[in-house]
């Protein structure tokens, strides 16, 4: 297959659009009156009387105006933390608001390059979408696939719909909580409303202070050894954003590649510390009882848990903690992806863990699912259907 090369200069204008710095922002007719149009929905209207009041308070403590006109996010997938970064003026520094904890991960290290992958992307990628419907209670779209990721996946299959979610259940995407949704929301649609058209969400390996999460990722690249360029390219952004506190400049290549400032990195981020075992995955999966050609691939309600999200979510923390004692000696962190079918009567009936783990902790773990609870089946067109989900579990020493 012959693959469409771009004159460099649109790759250039793609990028210069897509990793837009907030200083040159658009504003457009529309983004004028977003604000008022988000407050025309009842859902959003309630959550904003609701969400501005303590956001005040929050930022008044922090000294931060409120709202804020330009708002920059930060996500470290291995780290499973977002970072929420506000300024008022385009010359000034941007300061950290406030970081939420990522409830749910799908996928492993590395950029997203397939549709069906369960990656969730890394690069440099900009809000597109505010959808108040969602099925997750609240998300935030992302522009997957840019401008590198069109030149860089599978052409034919790139993938999609990749959302900052409420809701603790994950297929690619990045879920936080209800309430941490909500807040994310209605900042965003203040700084939309107020001309940042282009609001920045970078998507990082991990956090480059984090010299543990640093070990991780080079084990990574020694068995992939391909991302290495790609994950340079996010380290140099990275820092330049921790010395400046302003949007890193990036450009993409005519091959796809990330084109970032070089910042040297501190020296402590890349000393060796002790870490993990590489997991080891499960030889044997059980046998799936329903072919994914009859599971349900949408839905118009998904599956609850017994007591909802936030019982799902309290079920997972003590899963995570019980599996601390399972790790393998010197394993300070492991990340198990799992795989599940709630059937038509809400029953748990398959969970296998595709990856991650050691044989022992994948068994409990797997127990554990299919000992749930009933759930609330999911509901396609009036009827309950059978759906397979997708949970990520972070097992770490240090929660």
């Amino acid at each position: 297959m012959t693959k469409t090369r771009f004159p460099v200069q649109l790759i250039l204008l793609l990028a210069s659009f897509a990793f837009l710095s907030p200083v040159f922002s658009q504003t457009s007719a529309y983004s004028v009156h977003f604000l008022d149009y988000q407050k025309s929905l009842p859902k959003v209207n309630e959550m904003i009387n609701r969400k501005e009041d303590t956001l005040m308070k929050q930022f008044r403590a922090k000294q931060l105006i409120w709202p804020a006109r330009y708002i920059y996010i930060r996500s470290f997938k291995y780290d499973s933390e977002m970072e929420i970064w506000v300024k008022n003026k385009a010359s000034d520094k941007f300061k950290l608001f406030k970081t939420y904890k990522i409830c749910a991960l799908a996928g492993s290290l590395g950029p997203k390059r397939m549709a069906g992958d369960y990656q969730v992307p890394e690069g440099f990628y900009y809000i597109n979408e505010f959808n108040p419907r969602s099925l997750y209670h609240l998300s935030l779209g992302l522009n997957y696939p840019n401008a590198s990721d069109k030149l860089l996946c599978d052409l034919s299959q790139p993938g999609g719909d990749i959302y900052i979610h409420g809701s603790c259940v994950t297929t690619g995407c990045i879920p936080i909580t209800d309430g941490q949704i909500e807040e994310l929301y209605v900042l965003a649609a203040h700084a939309k409303d107020l001309g940042q058209d282009f609001i920045p969400v970078h998507i990082f390996p991990v956090n480059f202070n984090n010299p543990r999460s640093v070990n991780y990722l080079n084990r990574f690249l020694l068995q992939f050894n391909e991302y290495v360029p790609f994950e340079r390219s996010m380290k140099n952004a990275f820092y330049y954003f921790e010395k400046n506190h302003q949007i890193p400049p990036v450009i993409v290549n005519e091959k796809g590649d990330y084109i970032t400032e070089n910042i040297p990195s501190p020296a402590a981020a890349d000393q060796n510390a002790e870490q993990p075992a590489a997991p080891s995955k499960k030889p044997n999966h059980p046998e799936q009882p329903i072919p994914d050609e009859e599971l349900a691939k949408s839905v118009d309600k998904l599956p609850l848990y017994p007591g909802g999200n936030e019982a799902f979510k309290v079920f997972i923390d003590k899963l995570s903690a019980d599996m601390v004692k399972m790790l393998d000696p010197g394993q300070s962190k492991a990340y198990v992806l799992m795989e599940y079918i709630i059937d038509e009567n809400g029953k748990t009936i398959y969970a296998n863990a595709i990856s991650g783990g050691n044989e022992r902790m994948n068994e409990q773990i797997e127990k554990a699912f299919t000992g749930m609870g009933l759930w609330t089946p999911a509901v396609r067109q009036g009827k309950t259907v059978p759906i397979k989900l997708k949970q990520t579990i972070m097992v770490d020493v240090v929660p």
